[in-house]
């Protein structure tokens, strides 16, 4: 009998053990499928509490804080991850106005671009239609041409120079322009080199006569460049230019201006002399009034003499006998055409325009020879 109840009490032990051991086995399984996002009486989490200095103070504030901590501890995920959201859309939002800012500035810099160019486009126009008003302009009154006689001579030395600094002063004008170039036939003459390096129209005229007055033989070849406007009909203002002469390049623009004769005054100058003499015209305006006189007190009534490089005239005079009142416009190689011109000068005053129009006083031209 003992036995037995020794026996039942040990399985009543067993019992109770196995028990205890489900009971935590089961605690404990269930505890593993517990969810971790919240904190629970469970979590082993420590928590950093800040030290307090000793102090008066209360008891309360101890609580205070320890419950401030207890809020932060149990504060939910959801809080950190709406400020998180919250921060991350301020963040987006400020980009976003940023870069609708530098839209704007650029809008805004483009919009002035734009404008810059409309101004320079229309400034461009404006130029253009100016130029095409002017090419318009030219096109319906076309310059007029200038026929520029050169007598040369083989004896002066310095031919050479001059003709290429004359030339140089001729490519400075406007176009349309003919340099008419006389000398005597010569075969050793290099002029019609010189012509052609000069990029000028020009026409190369010679003769076979020979002269001993050199003032004879520079009217001879006037009047051989005459004769030849006249055969071919050349229409422009002719004037006859020395190698000496010395322009202002206005001069030749007032050429143009130039209807039936024109005339100016002009400075004669000397290389060995300190004096200047004015010959030409005495204008009030345009109007001719008188003459320079080399001598002042020269009290005949004759004409003073015309230097023919104070004079200009349209070449139909010399081949449109209806217009300017000659007896014949055929080629008469005996014909002095450049006494007629003189004459037609010094018969009519009024016939003549002072050059230039505001101020025929003013000197254009200067006549220097070079001494030889």
């Amino acid at each position: 009998m003992v036995s037995l109840e020794r026996s039942k009490k040990k399985v009543q032990l067993w019992k109770k053990a196995i028990v205890h051991f489900l009971l935590c086995f089961v605690m404990g399984f269930f505890t593993g499928f517990a969810p971790t996002g919240k904190s629970s009486l469970f979590s082993t989490r420590n928590i950093a509490i800040p030290k307090i200095p000793q102090s008066n103070q209360t008891q309360p504030n101890i609580l205070h804080h320890a419950r401030l901590e207890s809020q932060t501890f149990n504060k939910p995920l959801s809080d950190e991850t709406t400020t998180t959201t919250i921060t991350t859309v301020a963040s987006e939002w400020s980009n976003l106005n940023d870069t609708r800012h530098s839209e704007e500035v650029l809008e805004e810099e483009e919009e002035e671009e734009g404008e810059e160019r409309q101004e320079q486009e229309q400034d461009q126009d404006q130029d253009q239609d100016q130029e095409r008003e002017e090419a318009n302009g030219e096109f319906l009154n076309p310059r007029r041409l200038l026929i520029i006689v050169t007598p040369t001579s083989a004896k002066d030395q310095n031919r050479g120079i001059l003709l290429r600094r004359l030339s140089n002063t001729l490519r400075l004008i406007p176009q349309p322009i003919l340099w008419v170039v006389v000398e005597q036939q010569n075969e050793d003459s290099n002029v019609s080199e010189i012509l052609r390096k000069t990029g000028i129209m020009y026409r190369h005229l010679v003769y076979k006569e020979n002269f001993t007055n050199i003032h004879e033989e520079v009217d001879h070849q006037r009047n051989v460049a005459l004769n030849h406007i006249e055969h071919h009909k050349l229409s422009g203002i002719v004037h006859f230019a020395s190698l000496s002469n010395v322009y202002d390049l206005s001069f030749f623009d007032q050429l143009r201006a130039i209807e039936g004769f024109g005339t100016w005054p002009m400075a004669l100058l000397s290389a060995n002399k300190k004096e200047v003499i004015i010959e030409g015209p005495v204008c009030d305006s345009s109007e001719v009034m008188g003459w320079h006189l080399k001598k002042a007190n020269n009290s005949t009534d004759e004409r003073p003499p015309i230097r023919v490089s104070s004079v200009a005239f349209n070449s139909s005079i010399l081949w449109d006998p209806e217009r300017w009142g000659r007896t014949s416009s055929i080629q008469d190689t005996s014909q002095d055409s450049l006494k007629f011109v003189r004459k037609e000068v010094l018969e009519d005053e009024t016939k003549l325009m002072g050059i230039p129009p505001d101020d025929c006083s003013k000197i254009l031209l200067w006549n220097l020879p070079l001494s030889t």
